[in-house]
């Protein structure tokens, strides 16, 4: 069997595996009213979805999860399916998807109901799981520091690359957490960004993980089986975070994470939209006296919504922008 067609059937195998166990997940889910709260101050229609089930990134992770460990195992036996250099970025899946998990508990069930964990202790946990993973990439598993379109060879940055790592891993698990919010629209975003970086694997000939992106582009697609509008199911802070760090440690691996934010450039805009958002707000409001906004409301998303879109136009154009950004991000890695 090829590289490809392995990899490929990972992820149909994958699909079906969260398909199939999707279903009694969202019964468990909602027998327990694990459901997600609405911000006030967000569009109005959004209404509609409150006590909709959420911690749906589980139906995420653990089928990737028990794929990685049973093709690992099948190494026992004498075949080579899966690698040991799959076990980092495994490992900050489940870590993160943990944090996110407590996040969703807090904010559901927590004395905080309705915020969930504080945002200085959530950003401090995923700074020291930054770390540690970063270590992990340039100690343990010395994967290319940097590659550059158009320049041959890897580009060594020393002990710059832990905090490089570091800000990239923190920076996008954030992004695509701020990405989620309407139906579809994260589980779409982080399928294009893990096909387009299984793709440059496969170029580089690191097939581990290739076959581990495309195992997760298979579960992703198993959870919008339930995620697309209307959903029936959210990923929350559970998928978010967990994705979003899993995608920043696999561009790390291939190091080809300068075209990151190409290939991201939904949540990447998404993010700035809310960092601008905050900034302008604050400056007018302590030179003027009252906050101004740039956006009607952030993050970006929003902003469409409450300009007439609908939330389907919302995301399906940005569905379209994120796989033109990843046919170019792909495209300048074979520079």
């Amino acid at each position: 069997m090829s590289q490809t067609t392995m990899t490929l059937s990972l992820a149909g195998f994958s699909f079906m595996l969260t398909i199939i166990w999707g279903a009694p997940l969202l019964r468990v889910l909602q027998h327990y009213k694990l459901g997600k709260s609405i911000r006030i101050e967000g569009p109005q229609r959004h209404f509609t979805k409150m006590g909709t089930p959420t911690m749906g990134g589980v139906l995420i992770v653990l089928p990737v999860l028990l794929i990685t460990v049973l093709l690992n195992a099948a190494s026992l036996a004498g075949f080579t399916v899966l690698g040991r250099s799959v076990l980092l970025p495994m490992g900050v899946m489940v870590i993160y998807a943990i944090l996110g998990a407590i996040d969703d508990w807090a904010g559901i069930r927590g004395k905080t109901k309705g915020k969930g964990l504080s945002a200085r202790a959530k950003f401090l946990a995923q700074i020291g799981f930054a770390l540690v993973a970063a270590i992990g990439l340039k100690y343990f598993l010395d994967v290319p520091e940097m590659y550059i379109p158009g320049v041959k060879g890897v580009i060594s940055l020393g002990y710059f690359y832990i905090p490089v790592a570091m800000f990239f891993i923190v920076g996008f698990s954030n992004a695509i957490n701020l990405t989620d919010g309407l139906d579809g629209l994260a589980g779409l975003i982080s399928a294009t960004a893990f096909a387009s970086y299984g793709g440059i694997a496969l170029l580089q000939q690191q097939v581990f993980i290739a076959r581990f992106c495309f195992a997760l582009v298979g579960a992703i697609f198993g959870f919008l089986w339930f995620n697309v509008h209307p959903a029936e199911l959210f990923m929350g802070d559970t998928g978010a975070l967990s994705l979003g760090a899993t995608l920043a440690v696999v561009a790390l691996m291939t190091g080809q994470w300068i075209l990151l934010p190409i290939i991201a450039i939904i949540p990447v805009s998404i993010t700035m939209s809310d960092i601008i958002q905050v900034a302008y707000f604050r400056y007018t409001k302590k030179k003027f006296g009252e906050g101004r906004r740039v956006f009607k409301m952030a993050p970006l998303q929003h902003h469409f919504e409450l300009s007439g879109w609908s939330e389907t136009q919302v995301v399906q154009r940005f569905w379209l922008i994120s796989l033109l950004a990843a046919m170019i991000g792909v495209a300048l890695a074979l520079v």
